[in-house]
């Protein structure tokens, strides 16, 4: 293992990690040395996990059963994460869901539940662990983002706004916390098949996407864990208010 990805002795706090993206993080962050704690709104898939990652790795896992679009499970999430371990190092705010809707049909309730998961349990999660990561004078926090923080398409405005407003507050924090030796980073993936995807588009759809990309196809959760512990180690320890664009080339593409 080299050094500089190594995860040993740090523990991480990572949302949505039943599957895809987030599950990815969480095989890779304990296959490098951490300990986790992992939550999703999936009990049964979320133990599935955490035994599959707990008898891989030999590292420690906890979850939590929590739907971050509740602005209480977010502070059960905290707590539970607080009686768990006694610091959390990594926090990687992966947790999203999209309800695509044109703007002259955006219903009140839709805006306020995607405004609340995607955008503000980020802010209310690292509200809650930067403290600790200040007093240890190390941290690393990690918001995904998405390239439609830079680029959208029609019925995406709500989805569109909220991955933008990620990337403006990771920048802030950047600022108010580096003399604390703490990072805070976006990645903004492109085109990964995760379930919200599969479920939100019809084939057509993905087929034009993925030839749209200049890889002509869609990317595999594991190719999002590289730029992950990247910024999660020492790896990327002079790395901060950036965004590393994971997209398979799609945003270059102008035709």
């Amino acid at each position: 293992m080299n050094d500089l990805f190594d995860l040993s002795g740090r523990t991480a706090l990572i949302t949505g990690a039943s599957k895809g993206l987030g599950k990815a993080m969480a095989v890779s962050f304990a296959s490098n040395g951490a300990d986790l704690m992992i939550c999703s709104r999936h009990a049964d898939e979320l133990a599935s996990v955490a035994d599959e990652i707990r008898e891989t790795t030999g590292r420690r896992v906890e979850y939590v059963t929590a739907d971050l679009s509740d602005r209480a499970h977010v502070a059960l999430l905290v707590n539970a994460t607080r009686d768990h371990f006694d610091s959390i190092d990594i926090l990687v705010n992966n947790a999203g869901s999209n309800h695509p809707q044109m703007i002259d049909e955006i219903e009140d309730e839709a805006w306020d539940e995607i405004v609340q998961l995607n955008l503000s349990s980020c802010m209310a999660l690292s509200r809650a662990l930067v403290p600790g990561m200040k007093q240890r004078g190390w941290g690393r926090v990690i918001y995904i983002s998405s390239i439609m923080a830079m680029a959208a398409a029609p019925a995406r405005s709500v989805y569109s706004a909220t991955k933008a407003g990620l990337i403006g507050m990771a920048r802030a924090q950047a600022l108010e916390l580096g003399g604390s030796g703490i990072t805070v980073n976006c990645i903004a993936p492109g085109p990964f098949l995760t379930d919200l995807p599969a479920a939100k588009l019809t084939e057509e759809q993905r087929q034009l996407i993925g030839q749209r990309t200049a890889l002509k196809r869609w990317g595999q959760t594991k190719e999002l864990v590289g730029p992950a512990l990247l910024l999660a180690s020492d790896a990327g320890s002079y790395m901060t208010g950036s965004v590393i664009v994971v997209d398979g080339g799609i945003l270059a593409n102008v035709t």
